[in-house]
C-alpha cells in the first residue's frame, strides 16, 4: 500500500521531527551535532528552505522550517539524511539505518502556533534535563 502524500504548500512553516531508529542515539559527540548543522545549513540554502529553530537531542531532532516551494522540504530532508547517515556509519564503523522511518512534519498554522513551536523546540532540552537554560 503506498504512503499517503504529504500536504506540501510552499511558504508555510513546518514542525519537523525525526527520531533515531528504535529511539537509539543519533548524535554521539559534539562533532556529530556540528556536522549535522553544517550539512543542514548548506542544504537549506541549496533547497530554498528557511530554518527558523532547531534542537538536536540525543535521539531525535526538531526543526522549524519554511520551504520556499513545494517539494523542497522533502528534498532537503532526504539529502540531509543521506549525508548524515553516511557520515555516522563511516565515522563510527557501523552499518544500517540511523533514522526511524520517515520524518514527521506538521504544518504550522498562524503566528500563535509558530510561537508555540518555537517555545516547544527551544525548551525541549530543558524539559529533558539536558540543560538548565535554553541558551545552553
Amino acid at each position: 500500500m503506498p504512503r499517503p502524500p504529504r500536504l506540501d504548500p510552499p511558504g508555510i512553516a513546518r514542525h519537523v521531527v525525526q527520531r533515531g531508529n528504535d529511539r537509539q542515539p543519533c548524535f554521539f559527540a559534539d562533532i556529530d551535532r556540528q556536522r549535522y548543522l553544517q550539512d543542514l545549513r548548506k542544504l537549506a540554502l541549496a533547497h530554498a528552505c528557511q530554518v527558523h529553530a532547531y534542537v538536536l537531542m540525543t535521539n531525535h531532532v526538531h526543526l522549524l522550517v519554511t520551504p520556499a516551494h513545494a517539494g523542497a522540504l522533502a528534498v532537503l530532508m532526504q539529502a540531509l539524511g543521506r549525508r548524515y547517515v553516511r557520515y555516522v556509519n563511516d565515522h563510527y564503523r557501523r552499518t544500517g539505518t540511523l533514522w526511524e522511518g520517515r520524518y514527521k512534519a506538521c504544518l504550522v498554522d498562524g503566528d500563535d502556533h509558530l510561537l508555540r513551536c518555537y517555545r516547544y523546540i527551544e525548551l525541549n532540552p530543558v524539559r529533558a534535563g539536558m540543560v538548565a537554560d535554553p541558551v545552553d
